[in-house]
C-alpha cells in the first residue's frame, strides 16, 4: 500500500487514532482529521516518529469549507486521496421523548451530513484514479436498536444503507465501501462518555457478548486495514460486524 493516501476522520483518538496508526504502517500516508487540532497534531507526530507520513488536519466535518480546505491542504502534502475512512461522528443518552429537534439535527448534521460531504470532497481523487477504498464506521446500535439513543442509532442506520448505495454507484469505478459497526469499545472517548450518561456497568457490556473481554481501538483498525488493501478488492457493501459476537 505504499503511496497510497488515507484521510481518517475522527483521528485524534480512540479508534480513529488506532485506525490512522495501523494503516500508517501499511505505508499509506495518513491525514489525520480532527476538530481538535492539538490532539491530531500528537497523533501525527506518533506517526511519524514511527517512520510513517502523517500531517494533522482541523475540520468540523458538517462544515463544506473547513473539509475542502483540509483535504486541499493533505493533497498538496502527500498527493491524491484514494482511502478513505469516515470515523468522525457524535452520541448521546437522551429519552426518546426528550429529544429536541435541535439535538435530532446536529446529531444528523455531523454523523450523516458530515459523512456525505467528506466522501464527496475526496470522490474526484478515487474516480480519476480509478481506484479507491471507502470505510464508514457505524455501530451496532443501528443493528439491535438501543435505548437512550434513538437520534444516535437513527443516523447510524443512515451510514449503512449510505453504504450499500455508494457500493452500487461507486463499484463500477474500482471504488469499494463497506462499514464496520464496533460494539462498546473500551478506552475511547465515545465510550466513556456512553458509561458515564447511561450507567451501564463495563461488566455487563462484556458478559453480554460471546467474547469474553472488552474491544479494543486495534480491533477495528485491524480490520479496516484489511479493507482498505488490495486483498479486499472484492468485497464492497458489506457490513463486517467487530463486535465479539454481541450481534450475530
Amino acid at each position: 500500500m505504499s503511496g497510497r493516501v488515507a484521510l481518517v476522520t475522527g483521528a485524534a483518538a480512540g479508534i480513529g487514532a488506532a485506525i490512522a496508526g495501523r494503516l500508517a504502517r501499511d505505508g499509506i500516508a495518513i491525514g489525520v482529521l480532527d476538530i481538535l487540532i492539538d490532539d491530531a497534531t500528537k497523533v501525527a507526530e506518533k506517526i511519524e516518529a514511527a517512520g510513517g507520513k502523517a500531517i494533522a488536519l482541523q475540520a468540523d466535518i458538517a462544515n463544506r469549507t473547513e473539509v475542502q480546505a483540509a483535504v486541499a491542504k493533505l493533497r498538496e502534502e502527500f498527493g491524491p486521496v484514494t482511502i478513505l475512512v469516515n470515523n468522525a461522528g457524535i452520541t448521546g443518552f437522551v429519552p426518546f421523548k426528550e429529544i429536541t429537534e435541535e439535538m435530532w439535527d446536529r446529531m444528523m448534521e455531523v454523523n450523516v451530513k458530515g459523512t456525505v460531504i467528506v466522501t464527496q470532497e475526496v470522490l474526484p481523487d478515487m474516480e480519476a484514479a480509478g481506484w479507491g477504498r471507502i470505510v464508514n464506521i457505524s455501530s451496532s446500535s443501528a443493528q439491535s436498536g438501543a435505548k437512550l439513543m434513538a437520534h444516535y442509532s437513527a443516523s447510524k442506520g443512515a451510514i449503512i444503507a449510505l453504504t450499500q448505495t455508494l457500493a452500487l454507484e461507486l463499484g463500477p469505478l474500482g471504488i469499494t465501501c463497506n462499514n464496520i459497526p464496533p460494539r462498546f469499545v473500551m478506552n475511547t472517548v465515545m465510550s466513556e462518555k456512553a458509561f458515564e450518561d447511561s450507567h451501564i456497568s463495563r461488566d455487563a457490556i462484556i458478559e453480554a457478548g460471546p467474547i469474553k473481554r472488552q474491544g479494543e481501538p486495534e480491533d477495528i483498525a485491524g480490520a479496516c486495514a484489511w479493507l482498505v488493501s488490495d486483498e479486499a478488492g472484492y468485497v464492497s457493501g458489506q457490513t463486517i460486524g467487530v463486535n465479539g459476537g454481541r450481534y450475530i
